[in-house]
């Protein structure tokens, strides 16, 4: 059974800095895409940035600012960001893309991000 659970969500001022964590269990984080989406409120899922095998893919939006990593001996993913706007408050989901057959995406609980200006 695949499961995310995220953490490292808060309350941060403009220009700060948070560090989330997705740790994974059922999976290895070092051989699925591993990404983070948002979702602020009335809006729709958003994606935010993805790790794969090789590369990482970022939203225009927070290029330069935050950054995906992997530790395979945690099994977790973090996402480093930096430099924050008001603009980045939402609730901040885990997403794990597995093929076995067919592509799965699965989920973590979401963990909130909020931004005060």
């Amino acid at each position: 059974q695949v499961q995310l659970v995220e953490s490292g969500g808060g309350l941060v001022q403009a220009g700060g800095s948070l560090r989330l964590s997705c740790r994974a269990s059922g999976i290895s984080v070092s051989s699925a895409a591993m990404g983070w989406y948002r979702q602020a409120p009335g809006k729709q899922r958003e994606f935010v940035a993805q790790i794969t095998t090789g590369t990482t893919n970022y939203a225009d939006s927070v290029k330069g600012r935050f950054t995906i990593s992997r530790d395979n001996a945690k099994n977790t993913v973090d996402l480093q960001m930096n430099s924050l706007k008001a603009e980045d408050t939402a609730v901040y989901y885990c997403n794990a893309m597995i093929l076995s057959g067919v592509l799965t995406p699965y989920w973590g609980q979401g963990t909130q991000v909020t931004v005060s200006s």
